[in-house]
Order: C-alpha cells, then sequence, then structure tokens
C-alpha cells in the first residue's frame, strides 16, 4: 500500500495558469489525490481572502498564507507570526521617504498607502485583485502579517541593508513581499505537517517563484513548474511543464501520485 504523502500546491503560476484559471487537468488531479487518501494544502504567498476563491473551488480546507506567516488546519488557525509594529512603521517611514506605495494586509483585508499608483494596480491586477484605497488608521491595533513593497530590483538593496529584521522576497519586477525575519513558506509547511503528523520525507511541494526556495528545500519531495526561474529549477527534485500545459498533472505523474 503506498504511503500517503501532504502535498503543497503554490497557487499563482503553479495552480492558476497564465488567466488566473485552474486548469481542468489540475482539479482532477487534486480530486484524485483526496480520493487516495492523500492530504493537500496550499501554500501561497497571498492572504487568505485572496486565496479563498482557489480554496473552495478545489474544496480544501487547509492552507498556509501570507508566505507562511498564517496557517489553517481544518478551518482552526494553528500559526500566526504578524510583522512587529515598530518595524512596520520604520519601514512605512522609509518608503514614504523614497516615494515607494506600501500595501498592507491583514487576514481579511488591505489598505495601500497611495489613493492610485499605476505599479500597484498592474501587479494586483495580475492576481485578480482591485487597486485598495487608502485607510490612514489600517495598521492600527491591527495584525499586519506581509506586506507589498513596491519598488525596483536596482532599489531594493537599500531596503535589505537598512531593515535586517524583515525578509524581502521578490515576486515581480515591480513588487517584493516583507515579512517578518525568518518567514517563509518552509516555517508554514513545517508548523502545517507537524500538526497533521507528517514527516518531511512525506511532504511534497509544487511552486514557480522564489518565495517557494525554503519550501523546496524542506520538501521530500520539490517540483518545479516550467515557468519558474532557474534557481528554483535548480534546487527541485523535478520540473515539470507549464500550468497551462497539464503541469500539475505531469508532475504528479512523475512522482508517481497519480
Amino acid at each position: 500500500m503506498q504511503t500517503k504523502k501532504l502535498i503543497f500546491f503554490d497557487i499563482d503560476g503553479t495552480l492558476l495558469d497564465r488567466h488566473n484559471r485552474i486548469p481542468a487537468s489540475a482539479k482532477q488531479a487534486v480530486q484524485t489525490l483526496k480520493e487516495a487518501g492523500h492530504t493537500v494544502a496550499l501554500a501561497s504567498g497571498r492572504s487568505p481572502f485572496m486565496l479563498e476563491q482557489v480554496r473552495l473551488e478545489l474544496g480544501l480546507s487547509s492552507y498556509v498564507s501570507f508566505n507562511g506567516q498564517y496557517v489553517i488546519h481544518q478551518g482552526e488557525l494553528i500559526h500566526s507570526n504578524p510583522i512587529r509594529s515598530d518595524a512596520l512603521n520604520q519601514l512605512s517611514a522609509f518608503a514614504g521617504l523614497s516615494g515607494h506605495p506600501l500595501v498592507y494586509l491583514d487576514h481579511s483585508q488591505m489598505s495601500c498607502s497611495h489613493d492610485y499608483h499605476p505599479h500597484v494596480d498592474l501587479c494586483l491586477t495580475s492576481l485578480g485583485v482591485t487597486h485598495p484605497g487608502v485607510n490612514q488608521q489600517f495598521c492600527k491595533n491591527r495584525l499586519i502579517y506581509q506586506t507589498m513593497l513596491f519598488c525596483l530590483p536596482q532599489e531594493e538593496s537599500s531596503y535589505r541593508e537598512r531593515f535586517r529584521d524583515l525578509h524581502f522576497v521578490r515576486w515581480h519586477p515591480f513588487s517584493m513581499d516583507v515579512l517578518p525575519a525568518g518567514g517563509s513558506k518552509a516555517e508554514g509547511v513545517s508548523r502545517l505537517a507537524a500538526r497533521i503528523g507528517f514527516p518531511p520525507e512525506d511532504v511534497y511541494a509544487f511552486g514557480d517563484n522564489f518565495n517557494d526556495m525554503e519550501m523546496f528545500r524542506y520538501a521530500g519531495c520539490s517540483i518545479a513548474m516550467g515557468n519558474a526561474p532557474y534557481p528554483l529549477q535548480q534546487i527541485a527534485s523535478h520540473v515539470t511543464t507549464h500550468a497551462e500545459q497539464d503541469g500539475i498533472w505531469h508532475g504528479l505523474k512523475w512522482a508517481g501520485l497519480l
């Protein structure tokens, strides 16, 4: 009898194709995994309210969100790691002086530091989300798990050097995710695996971007999508095809799970 596995799927560029749709082959693959008794969960940089549609479409009850900072197991919050308010205030002040917009996210809402900015609009549109408004009091007495910082790659070194207690992960040419220092998908994935009772060797992970690197190093088997950057492909156990080329299905077939 095959040992049951815990399989994590990233969302954007992994489960979702370039049209922000889940291919039929991926939906069928997830259903087949569940019917075989495997445990399936999401592991995304998205906030909970931004991944809800995907979660419901696939019928999943567990997920790792905010790149590992907020973990839900069967509807129960089992891990919460918000950004310290002092670090967030310092980041906000520096970004404001630099003219770089920020989007603040808690588990259910988001707010922007600017009324409108084209880079914010472009990045969020790619996620199927509209540009948020400004709420000057948004971060007051609220747990902020992740912030999106909108700056160019050549501008990011000033943030990395200044804010050692924050972790920056680029996910778009115009934007980086900002997390607490030490935060990563691996931390969230390991918390969920431990709660359910899966050792790392029985954890499988699918992903396509730099925020998946720590998760790939943790998982016993890691599968990079065909659209993943070269550094992620280099550390993956296997490289499958793109999402719209049935990448999830082919990757699971290679792993012997289908």
